[in-house]
């Protein structure tokens, strides 16, 4: 076996010109993010590792609204990401209807929730479960809350995982926030992070209807495609959950504007939902403040900015967010 091991090892490190460099990369990104492997796995693992290296300092070298870094997904090649932190299939929310009034007033140039008070729970981390339209969900409603109740408390992702199947929701397997709202409103109240924690694993409904601690009164969704109404809703109301099409480059975003010319923008193609925060403009360039939920070490410590007022990866295709 051992002999087997080292050939192969050595069949590896000939066939994709691996270099001691190369190595010395993957074992300081090991140690950064105490990843460990067995002998194996661990030249699997390094030309995966490799590869998406130099896709990383290929994109960096070029002219891009935003950089690429690694980070702790940087040995799993795209399709293994997708299956584990997306949603199995794409989501399709063409039957979504709008029901958003717009404000008719004047907009802030740029507003960001978590400068304007105690407004935006800590960025959370749905692990491997593609949980993402949970974290989307309790991150809006917390936020809700908080502007209209004065108090902010982090729910319970594990309730919506467990519980809101029958709203056409599939626990680890995807969902929308606009139905997972709508489970809320209908089963009167979601429970606290603290009360039911997350897993990253679906289990049985445990819901306590005696600990609910927040509660949905309607469901407002933005007209399909219509920016300009998330905009309105952002910077004169609250966040607004959202969903779109992450594609192989956002893997291994880092900072900046993030545009993608690999996505489509059509409503049923997201696979993977998330919390805009607020929006602004750099260097000409339109964009939202977007809280993830992949943790506070992957891209802007936590958070992402993407380009706004072009629909960048279906990101208007299915906008909700809760009134209570």
């Amino acid at each position: 076996m051992f002999v087997f091991l080292v050939l192969f090892a050595a069949s590896v490190t000939s066939a994709f010109r691996l270099s001691e460099q190369d190595e010395f990369h993957f074992k300081s990104w090991m140690a950064q993010y105490n990843k460990e492997y067995n002998l194996k796995e661990y030249y699997q693992r390094l030309q995966i590792f490799t590869e998406n290296k130099k896709r990383i300092d290929k994109h960096n070298e070029g002219n891009h609204s935003f950089t690429m870094g690694l980070n702790e997904f940087s040995d799993m090649t795209f399709s293994e990401f997708r299956k584990s932190f997306l949603m199995s299939e794409p989501q399709n929310c063409s039957a979504t209807k709008g029901n958003y009034f717009s404000s008719n007033g004047l907009l802030p140039d740029s507003i960001d929730w978590r400068k304007k008070g105690n407004y935006v729970t800590p960025v959370k981390n749905q692990g491997g479960c593609g949980s993402c339209w949970t974290f989307s969900t309790t991150g809006c409603l917390e936020s809700v809350t908080a502007i209209n109740k004065g108090k902010l408390v982090p729910l319970s992702e594990q309730q919506l995982v467990d519980c809101a199947q029958d709203f056409n929701n599939h626990g680890c397997n995807g969902g929308l926030p606009s139905q997972a709202f709508e489970y809320i409103m209908y089963n009167k109240g979601l429970m606290t992070e603290q009360d039911y924690p997350y897993t990253a694993f679906e289990g049985k409904c445990v819901y306590k209807p005696g600990k609910a601690a927040a509660f949905v009164n309607s469901v407002v969704n933005i007209t399909a495609y219509n920016e300009l109404e998330m905009v309105d809703a952002v910077g004169t109301h609250n966040p607004v959950s959202f969903a779109f099409e992450v594609t192989s480059d956002f893997m291994s975003y880092h900072q900046g504007v993030y545009t993608s010319t690999e996505c489509h923008n059509t409503t049923d193609k997201v696979n993977h939902a998330v919390l805009a925060v607020g929006y602004g403009q750099e260097n000409g360039t339109p964009y939202w403040i977007v809280k993830n939920s992949w943790g506070s070490s992957w891209g802007m410590n936590g958070y992402f900015l993407i380009e706004r007022g072009k629909n960048m990866c279906g990101l208007a295709a299915c906008a909700s967010f809760p009134v209570v």
